[in-house]
């Protein structure tokens, strides 16, 4: 892959996840200690949604129907040299599968075998990707049959300026600042 196939993203993203660690919302620790769909294990990435029923379906882990407590945050983001890796014609005009988007990549991986979005992940870092664009694969109850397609911001490289500013919105500063608070077991 020599370049990535979206110049530019501005925009508003959202991303929900566990209140435990609403101190550090820019962190994608989470996404380098466990991996992810689109980061092998030790590769820091920031999952984010186009929308907030988006970002709470990703954060439930695929249990939309039992939800947890979840800390949703609002992200303005511009950032240079996104992948937009959900038009299938474009898709094909690189040589990309969609089926490597979509790979079982957590049985893959638990499994000790590579899966093909890390490959394809690797390669956009490769060719100086900030980021993706990218459809959500997160289970949702009783979907629509004309629903609007899920998509994901999925950012490898970013920081508060350019080229992938990344802005937390708390306006009111609502969010905590460190993890006291929370007992240590």
């Amino acid at each position: 892959m020599r370049r990535c196939l979206r110049p530019t993203f501005d925009g508003l993203v959202y991303r929900a996840h566990n209140p435990r660690w609403a101190y550090q919302p820019t962190s994608g620790e989470g996404a380098a200690r466990h991996g992810g769909r689109f980061n092998r294990k030790g590769l820091p990435a920031l999952y984010t949604a186009l929308d907030i029923t988006t970002a709470w379906l990703e954060a439930q882990q695929g249990f939309p129907f039992k939800a947890q407590p979840m800390t949703l945050v609002a992200y303005q983001v511009r950032c240079e040299r996104v992948a937009d890796l959900t038009d299938a014609g474009a898709l094909a005009g690189t040589g990309i599968d969609p089926a490597d988007l979509a790979c079982p990549w957590e049985d893959l991986a638990s499994r000790g075998h590579e899966p093909s979005s890390w490959r394809l992940a690797d390669a956009l870092i490769a060719a100086g990707c900030q980021g993706a664009l990218v459809p959500s694969f997160a289970a949702a109850p009783n979907p629509a049959p004309d629903a609007v397609p899920r998509l994901n911001l999925v950012l490898w490289r970013w920081s508060d300026g350019p080229p992938c500013a990344v802005r937390v919105i708390d306006d009111f500063g609502r969010l905590p600042r460190d993890d006291r608070g929370w007992t240590r077991a």
